[in-house]
């Protein structure tokens, strides 16, 4: 625990923190809380499911050009037009809700609030990696982010839901409005940390993404957004199917308490296996464990298989971070963090969708073989590409990594 007592002691990282977090916890609400609030208004699931998919497509296809921005421009001076158009979006979203507008328009208007969202995770992870880059205490840093993203995704339903059921998803959209406008315009006022706006353009005719291992990791991440995706799909149909429908949110929450104790110890050892090493090995290890997920047929083996895939979950996760921020140019941090986040959310629908299909065709049980494919092969392609995974100081034989693990 020193090694976070330390990170945390980081002058002035508290200030952005704070406020980072409470901006943050409407980012875990929108996708849920655009599903209960058009099913509320239209009364369809089908018109519920499409427009929760587009407010999480969205920001996956456009938060890496805030990021490019933020990176040339500076986070204070994207984040405050970009939060002007998220409560614009998000307010039209709300009012046309209430007045049970036509389908198609909810999806317009939740995709444009989706898209808009501020990419504050992003621009956190780039704060540590201006104010902590080259020390060991960057993956404390980093594993520290991956505790808050579980702290805020467990805390977020439980708060919408509360408000939803007790007033409406109207009004508990409105409180995930304010609580992303004061947070934000919070965050972006606090300039200690923030990296300095750096207009260059990157020489790749492709951009970031076609830097040298950030495709690879964009690859590995999307293949963890599936593990969250088709969980959640698993989990509540298995529940439901073994006559125990309350129990899917206690099963997640295991899966998620284990992944913030997987981050919390991972993040404070000093490993001495090389990071891509790390990255395929947990990515490996999360195959192997969700494997045991499609033979839980019972309750206690579902709470049991959730809480070994979460506890292994984090550690992959925090491992690309750092990866990444070693292999990029500082100039365009916050545009590759963004790439990685969006890649994550194409997986959680690539997932969903693709587990709903084999529970509706072939039972709930076979949901749970959407992980152990797609990170296995991640892990393949991590193993298949790990020299491109080195940082330029690092590059030498991957046999003497691999041994060194």
């Amino acid at each position: 625990m020193r090694s976070y007592f330390a990170v945390l002691g980081t002058p002035g990282a508290w200030r952005f923190l704070v406020p980072a977090f409470v901006a943050r916890l409407p980012n875990a609400m929108l996708q849920l809380g655009v599903l209960l609030l058009v099913h509320w208004s239209t009364g369809s699931y089908g018109a519920a499911g499409v427009a929760a998919a587009a407010a999480a497509v969205a920001p996956a296809l456009v938060g890496p050009r805030t990021g490019r921005l933020a990176d040339r421009y500076g986070q204070a001076r994207v984040l405050l037009p970009q939060i002007a158009v998220h409560a614009a979006a998000l307010g039209a979203l709300l009012a046309l809700a209430s007045a049970h507008a036509p389908a198609v328009w909810l999806v317009v208007a939740s995709a444009l609030a989706g898209a808009s969202m501020p990419q504050i995770g992003a621009m956190v992870r780039a704060r540590w990696a201006h104010v902590l880059g080259g020390s060991g205490r960057l993956g404390t840093a980093f594993a520290l982010e991956s505790i808050t993203d579980e702290l805020t995704f467990t805390l977020a339903p439980v708060l919408l839901v509360a408000v939803s059921t007790g007033f409406s998803p109207v009004w508990a959209l409105l409180v995930a409005l304010v609580m992303v406008v004061a947070g934000t315009l919070a965050f972006a006022g606090v300039r200690g940390g923030a990296p300095e706006p750096m207009p260059v353009r990157v020489r790749s005719r492709h951009g970031v993404l076609r830097m040298r291992g950030v495709a690879v990791l964009a690859g590995a991440f999307a293949a963890l957004g599936t593990v969250f995706g088709s969980l959640q799909v698993g989990i509540t149909s298995s529940t439901a199917a073994l006559g125990q429908a309350a129990a899917a949110g206690p099963v997640y929450a295991s899966f998620s308490g284990a992944s913030l104790a997987g981050g919390l110890l991972y993040g404070a050892v000093r490993w001495r296996a090389g990071a891509p090493v790390r990255l395929a090995v947990t990515l490996a290890l999360l195959s192997a464990a969700t494997v045991a997920l499609t033979l839980a047929g019972t309750l206690p083996l579902l709470y049991g298989g959730a809480a070994v895939a979460g506890f292994v979950i984090a550690p992959a996760v925090i491992t690309g971070y750092t990866l990444v921020e070693g292999l990029i140019p500082a100039e365009v941090r916050t545009e590759a963090f963004t790439w990685l986040n969006g890649a994550v959310g194409l997986g959680v629908a690539a997932g969903a969708s693709v587990a709903g299909r084999l529970v509706d065709g072939f039972g709930p049980s076979v949901a749970f073989l959407v992980p152990p494919v797609t990170t296995g092969a991640a892990a393949l392609l991590v193993l298949v590409f790990l020299r491109r995974l080195l940082p330029q100081a690092e590059r030498g034989p991957v046999r003497e990594l691999v041994t060194a693990a």
